[in-house]
């Protein structure tokens, strides 16, 4: 099976085997892909794979029941069943939010719910098959003492989950004092060696990529492809969600740039194996105080600077030299995409609103939300076009950001749908004048 998937540079086109442990090409320094040879998958039609991925997601057949592995033969045809570390990732919600949508002009709005998973964010596809790639290679002799990464908090959860479950050691990098308390809970209780340093994202992805030059510390970021491997699933998993129709727009938040590469790459490979005619366009939408991509966007892409990210309410996509740069222009390209900002009050009143709908959202869906309103409010959307969202983590990893909102205590933002505490006597009378103060 593993010549039928191959590491592959993105700027020189150098080839290595996919068992080699490599995350730059030795010629020309360009990170590489997972490429797979197309040709043994055309074996099956469009609609056979579209069938077959139907009975698949209604299976409860392990390793079926995981919304990668259900798809194995496009992601990691090289893994045996028996090295798979899964924990049920993937077959989220897909859900139609027109209420919502009324509200920031986008009629027929969908949020993908990628939060709802194992460690409650999207990280879970991709580590999936890192992990389990990581348990193939040790199977096979090769010496890897640890997996490792740099976080801004979602990604450590994913990597000491997926290591707990596979019993191999991880250890973490995150920015001391730049994640919430529930996302750094995560990792510990994990029983990952978690490194605090002074610094941000940026400075620890630094020093990972350090560390793990020594070839038995494993990195496991989003410069690794066998992550983005795993994520890509996400888009093929949302126009299956809408039989297999293609939206007109996916909107996703953008930090280190994995992600949006990573959806094209799964949207691609659907239509290149005739499961779909048409692309979706796509939309990057990053925080203001974080818009390296947002910038270069508005130079056509013709310069690219790496900036000092500044705080935001965003922190998952806080991140000032995105790693997967040159992945996410070469798929906004093939998509006629777009990159969209979003302020602090931006970001953060539109996650209120869509709690106003029920879904509790993390501010980095805040960011894509607002986004996918500025980019409606200027006819980039139109009206009658199906847009999807992708919900990147669980609002329950944000309780903080959630609170200062309610109490309107956020720096730079006017809480226009804050519902503070209402505290009261225990006495009937009082609750009365309340409950008729709201309802009027």
């Amino acid at each position: 099976m593993t010549d039928n998937v191959w590491l592959q540079c993105i700027r020189c086109g150098e080839r290595y085997p996919i068992t080699e442990v490599v995350y730059r090409c030795d010629s020309c320094g360009g990170l590489v892909d997972v490429e797979h040879d197309l040709a043994p998958l055309r074996s099956r039609s469009g609609a056979e794979w579209r069938e077959l991925f139907d009975f698949r997601m209604r299976s409860s057949e392990w390793p079926y029941s995981s919304g990668v592995w259900g798809k194995q033969e496009w992601v990691a045809p090289h893994i045996a069943r028996g090295n798979i570390v899964s924990l049920g990732e993937g077959y989220t919600s897909l859900l139609h939010a027109p209420r919502l949508g009324q509200q920031l002009g986008i009629p027929d709005l969908w949020i993908k719910q990628c939060g709802i998973s194992q460690t409650g964010s999207f990280k879970d596809l991709g580590m999936t098959v890192l992990v389990s790639h990581v348990n193939q290679l040790i199977s096979h002799g090769v010496k890897i003492r640890a997996v490792a990464c740099a976080s801004s908090g979602d990604t450590s959860a994913a990597l000491a989950a997926y290591a707990a479950a596979a019993g191999i050691p991880a250890i973490v990098f995150l920015p001391r004092g730049k994640v919430s308390t529930a996302q750094l809970a995560q990792p510990i209780a994990h029983g990952a060696l978690v490194l605090a340093l002074d610094t941000d994202f940026d400075g620890c992805m630094r020093i990972v990529q350090e560390i793990t030059a020594d070839e038995e510390i494993y990195l496991a970021n989003s410069m690794n492809p066998l992550r983005i491997e795993g994520q890509k699933t996400v888009g093929i998993e949302i126009v299956q969600q809408l039989g297999w129709e293609v939206p007109d727009w996916i909107v996703i938040p953008a930090g280190n740039l994995g992600n949006i590469s990573a959806l094209g790459r799964g949207l691609l490979m659907m239509r290149d194996l005739g499961l779909i005619d048409r692309l979706p366009r796509l939309a990057a939408a990053q925080a203001e105080r974080a818009n390296p991509l947002y910038l270069s966007y508005r130079t056509g892409f013709r310069d690219y600077r790496p900036v000092t990210a500044r705080p935001t309410l965003a922190s998952a996509i806080r991140i000032g030299a995105p790693v997967s740069y040159e992945r996410a222009v070469k798929t906004l390209s093939a998509f006629d995409g777009t990159v969209e900002q979003a302020s602090e009050d931006e970001l953060a009143n539109a996650a209120a609103l869509a709690d106003r709908a029920g879904l509790y959202t993390c501010p980095q869906t805040g960011t894509a939300l607002a986004a996918a309103a500025k980019l409606a409010a200027t006819g980039t959307i139109a009206p009658d076009q199906r847009v999807v969202v992708i919900s990147t983590a669980h609002g329950l990893k944000f309780t903080d950001f959630k609170v200062g909102y309610h109490r309107n205590a956020l720096e730079d933002v006017t809480a226009r749908h804050s519902n503070p505490l209402v505290e009261l006597p225990a006495d009937v009378a009082a609750v009365r004048r309340a409950i008729q103060d709201r309802l009027g």
